[in-house]
């Protein structure tokens, strides 16, 4: 599901890139960016809670040390894409329009 994430955040970056406009209204690429960037960002913050936080019951939920940091470095990844997906909607959103 991450990596699908990931894939959708480039695609909207690649489209903007290759094209002046997405729908043909500046405003609404950039609510799509936004709105697609926080959702990204959404799924790997959320994992990041319940391993903070719920799941402090199990002692190590990991079969290494090596896989815990493969899955933060995922999310981490996932996090800064989501981040630079809602930056490029923002810029987009505020933008000037020649």
């Amino acid at each position: 599901m991450l990596l699908v994430l990931v894939v959708f955040g480039i695609i909207y970056i690649s489209l903007l890139y290759s094209q002046p406009t997405l729908t043909g209204i500046h405003h609404l690429d950039g609510i799509i960016g936004v709105v697609l960037g926080l959702y990204i960002c959404s799924h790997p913050a959320a994992n990041l809670v319940e391993m903070l936080f719920y799941r402090r019951s199990h002692r190590n939920p990991f079969s290494s040390s090596r896989s815990i940091i493969l899955w933060l470095m995922l999310n981490l990844l996932i996090l800064f894409m989501g981040g630079i997906v809602t930056f490029v909607g923002v810029t987009r959103f505020i933008g000037r329009v020649d």
